[in-house]
């Protein structure tokens, strides 16, 4: 029997480091030794608030984190994966009746070999931002053009920006809170209030704020686009008036597609996406309950970032 410690979300703002038995590995599994997890501000937080709205499989306790990195130490016969193979791991749901519906906080997970990505060992942990930045590029990529203004200068609104460069755009980024000001690369960043553009064809919310239509509408250029790309955990209403004299066109972005994921592992790879600089903080999983707090409440801090190579 596999066993591993993991972080659990018991209930809303209650997070234990538990003991788990692991579910026994089949022939298309892997086991997976994980290096380091890190802590989403988004989903993860309205987890442990309990904000997150009902969808299949969700409930509490649960093994959250869908952003780790680690290597194969045990491949079943139909696992086309090597041991000793790098590989990030988008969650596991591998703990019996504990939910695994992100499942990636735990020392050790067992896995189908499928849904791992092998990556450059050399990424180390910064390999744990390729799911934010394959969403980041998925909500890139469904629209007719690239976004011109992005709203939210945490790390997912850095790799929109990095990514928007990359693809030959030339954005701006909006930021309200003054800890957040600093960090770009190439692309201004600035208060909404000191900006007086009304022409942007496609403005891109990675702030999760629902209540910014309002205020974004009427800098559209006509038949602009909003993209909205956090994950809204209120109702989204707008006035109409102003969307219809810009015929506003709205758009959702889901979570991304394994081709986002392989893209930008090979934007990553090959130098095109830089990860440098958006990890602030990295705190051994002995010290879950206090990174959690600091992930979440902190405003200096970008991303939070556990190790699971120290002694348990």
């Amino acid at each position: 029997m596999v066993m591993s410690t993991a972080v659990v979300f018991d209930q809303p703002r209650q997070l234990s480091l538990r003991e788990l038995a692991l579910a026994s590995p089949g022939a298309g599994d892997v086991v997976v030794d994980i290096h380091w997890s890190s802590i989403s501000a988004g989903t993860e937080r309205l987890l442990w608030e309990g904000r997150m709205p009902a969808f299949p499989g969700l409930g509490y306790p649960l093994v959250p984190g869908y952003e780790s990195v680690g290597v194969v130490t045990q491949a079943g016969a139909d696992a086309a994966l090597p041991i000793g193979t790098p590989v990030f791991v988008p969650g596991a749901n591998c703990y019996g009746e504990i939910r695994g519906l992100f499942g990636g906080a735990s020392r050790t997970v067992v896995a189908p070999a499928q849904r791992v990505i092998p990556i450059d060992a050399q990424l180390g942990e910064r390999a744990t931002l390729l799911a934010l930045a394959a969403t980041a590029l998925h909500a890139i990529r469904g629209g007719a053009v690239l976004p011109d203004l992005i709203v939210g200068h945490g790390v997912f609104g850095r790799l929109v920006a990095r990514l928007t460069l990359a693809l030959g755009g030339s954005p701006t980024v909006w930021e309200r809170a003054s800890a957040r000001l600093d960090g770009a690369h190439g692309y201004p960043v600035r208060d909404a209030a000191s900006d007086a553009r009304r022409d942007y064809r496609c403005i891109l919310d990675a702030s999760g704020d629902a209540s910014l239509l309002d205020t974004l509408i009427p800098r559209l250029a006509p038949q602009g686009e909003i993209v909205l790309a956090g994950f809204y955990s209120t109702p989204i209403t707008f006035a109409f008036p102003p969307a219809f004299m810009k015929e506003a066109r709205l758009r959702v972005a889901a979570e991304w597609k394994p081709a986002d994921l392989q893209d930008v592992r090979a934007m990553a790879t090959d130098g095109r996406l830089s990860l440098d600089g958006l990890i602030t903080d990295v705190a051994p999983a002995t010290d879950a309950a206090a990174a959690y707090r600091a992930a979440f409440d902190d405003p200096r801090c970008l991303k939070m970032v556990l190790d699971w190579r120290s002694p348990q």
